[in-house]
Order: structure tokens, then C-alpha cells, then sequence
């Protein structure tokens, strides 16, 4: 459950130390949640995508929310707080010990009616839904990114954002892949082509963030979007 990727950010070591410290902390249940995660070293996004989260959501004011990658549910619980009275978060895993975590998670924060965890893989369970969504956060396999694209942009509605987590892979995504170790040539180039797709796209727009390992946002300018 380590989260090797948030000890090798992308910019500098004391900016990524301002931002984690310096910007206001989660109060609450929530913050506890946080603040627990981190000092178990267990996969939640950084403090700095956390505050960058509240800003947009803020701004957006979504309503149906997807989350693909619960993990421990912190993330999701994040967001349920920006889907007002009537909105709701559907969230997505295949992990069992995640998956039993982020159930005692929402129920230690009485999320049990605002977020709905599917269980499975995500490329099964996507065709299912029907969506549209207002925002979808995909923080899952990186490799499975360009797979859950067309999905995820079918079910988002136009003017959407689609916000995607860890797409630098520690800062090596430029990198010849003659350079990557063996083990992660695959999913180097598979971003690679994730983000070749989504920046060239024509009736995409998108922008890089460089938070956390780093942060893709999409905004799809059609209804339908052909890859």
C-alpha cells in the first residue's frame, strides 16, 4: 500500500514542502483520515492536490461525481463535501483490503448515502454506467489510463473535467524508455500515448499540472468525442 510516486515529485523538494505544509489543513474526521494515511505512507493524493481539489470542486459545483480508484476512500470522501444536498459520488476498486477500508471509512465519516463504492475491475464496470457525470477523478493503474479514456469520456458531460492523478511517473514520463527499468516500459508507454491522445486531440481541451507526480485536466468541446 506504499505510495512510492509521492516522495519523487516533480518540482522542487521545498516547494513540494511549502505546499504540503504551508496551505490549510483538513478539519475534522477527514483531516484525521489524511493526516492518518500519510504517516502510514498508504496511496491518498498529496495535501497539495488535496487544496488544488477544494479550489476546483469549489468552482465547479458538481453533482454526480466518478471516482475510478477508491483505495481507501479518502479521495472520494474528499469530494462528497463539493456534490451538495442531492449530489452523490460513485467510486470504483477491485482491491478487497482496499475496498474494506474505504467502507469503514465512509462509515466513520456517515458518507455511507453520499458515496456508492462498486466493486470490480473498472473496465467492466464502466460500460455499465450511464452517467453523465460533472467530474471524473481517474487515480488508478496507469496503465489502464488510455484503456478507460473512451469510457470516461462518454460518460462525461460536455463541459466536464476529467481530472487524472500521477500521469509524470516520478518525473521520468520524458525519458527514452531505453532508460526505464524493464518492469515499467509498459506503462511508460502507455501514458506516453495517453497523453499524445488527449493533448493532440482536436475536440479536447486539456492542461498539465504539475501537482503531486502531476495532474492532467480534460474538458471534452463536444458531446461526442471520436478517438
Amino acid at each position: 500500500m506504499q505510495n512510492e510516486m509521492m516522495h519523487r515529485p516533480v518540482v522542487k523538494k521545498e516547494l513540494v514542502d511549502y505546499m504540503r505544509t504551508k496551505q490549510k489543513p483538513l478539519s475534522g474526521k477527514i483531516g484525521e483520515l489524511e493526516r492518518e494515511a500519510n504517516q502510514r505512507g498508504v496511496p491518498v493524493i498529496p495535501h497539495e492536490t488535496v487544496v488544488f481539489l477544494q479550489f476546483l470542486l469549489g468552482q465547479l459545483q458538481p453533482q454526480e461525481i466518478l471516482e475510478i480508484g477508491a483505495a481507501i476512500g479518502f479521495s472520494s470522501s474528499l469530494m462528497s463535501q463539493y456534490v451538495g444536498e442531492k449530489g452523490h459520488v460513485t467510486t470504483i476498486d477491485r482491491y478487497d483490503v482496499m475496498i474494506k477500508e474505504a467502507k469503514e471509512n465512509y462509515a466513520r465519516l456517515g458518507l455511507e448515502d453520499k458515496v456508492t463504492l462498486l466493486e470490480g475491475q473498472a473496465q467492466e464496470i464502466l460500460p455499465t454506467l450511464t452517467g453523465p457525470y460533472d467530474f471524473i477523478f481517474m487515480d488508478s493503474a496507469k496503465s489502464k489510463y488510455i484503456e478507460f479514456l473512451p469510457e470516461c469520456l462518454r460518460l462525461l458531460k460536455k463541459g466536464g473535467v476529467l481530472m487524472v492523478d500521477d500521469i509524470f511517473q516520478g518525473g521520468t514520463i520524458l525519458d527514452p524508455v531505453e532508460a526505464i527499468p524493464r518492469k515499467n516500459r509498459a506503462i511508460h508507454r502507455k501514458l506516453n500515448a495517453f497523453l499524445d491522445v488527449v493533448t493532440e486531440h482536436p475536440q479536447l481541451t486539456s492542461t498539465l499540472v504539475p501537482l503531486g507526480d502531476g495532474v492532467l485536466l480534460i474538458t471534452k468541446d463536444e458531446e461526442e468525442i471520436h478517438l
